[in-house]
């Protein structure tokens, strides 16, 4: 970001989990989840989306996500578990979000479903915002509906905007990659 200000919010849904019968916030991930949860990491990586900070669902699948994109990531951020990130709606992980440390300039969530899809939906600038100016700020409509239609397990979106954390609302961020495991080479999977 040219002026200084900007930030990078990463939101990734927790990988593909099993079924065993567990209470629901003990479910493990399955072996897809296992094996999608490290390319994640490594495209992050590769994509230049190194977070400062994650925030991570306490939910043991969330947790085994974080490990092993972590790993793929090859970085050791600061990372807080968080029971409200595990149960909490749209409009309260926002809440989270804008309690960031203001140091932070790239923030990953680890979470879940519905919440973090309804999220990305609403920080959508679906229209340029006035304050940047640039027609091509919105999101690309092929990627918005492609977000808007499923968000799966393992996906990441990224935004951009400008200002802090604490100024981050409805339709004031910047989609800039929507990201799936079936998206990345098959050499990647491995």
């Amino acid at each position: 970001m040219a002026d200084g200000t900007g930030r990078k919010l990463v939101l990734l849904r927790h990988a593909k989990s099993a079924w065993p019968d567990v209470p629901d916030h003990e479910r493990p991930l399955a072996r897809r989840g296992q094996r999608d949860a490290p390319v994640m990491g490594r495209w992050l990586r590769a994509a230049g989306h190194m977070p400062d900070q994650v925030l991570c669902s306490t939910a043991r699948r969330a947790r085994e996500t974080w490990q092993l994109a972590q790993a793929g990531l090859g970085a050791t951020p600061s990372v807080s578990f968080d029971d409200g990130v595990y149960g909490g709606s749209a409009e309260q992980l926002l809440g989270m979000i804008r309690r960031a440390p203001p140091a932070a300039r790239t923030l990953l969530i680890v979470g879940h479903d519905p919440a973090i899809a309804e999220l990305a939906l609403t920080l959508t600038a679906t229209t340029s915002p006035a304050h940047v100016g640039a027609a091509s700020d919105a999101a690309p409509p092929a990627m918005l509906d492609r977000m808007r239609a499923k968000f799966p397990t393992a996906a990441i979106a990224v935004f951009e905007f400008a200002g802090n954390w604490d100024q981050l609302g409805p339709a004031t961020a910047q989609l800039t990659h929507f990201v799936i495991p079936r998206d990345l080479p098959g050499k990647a999977r491995q």
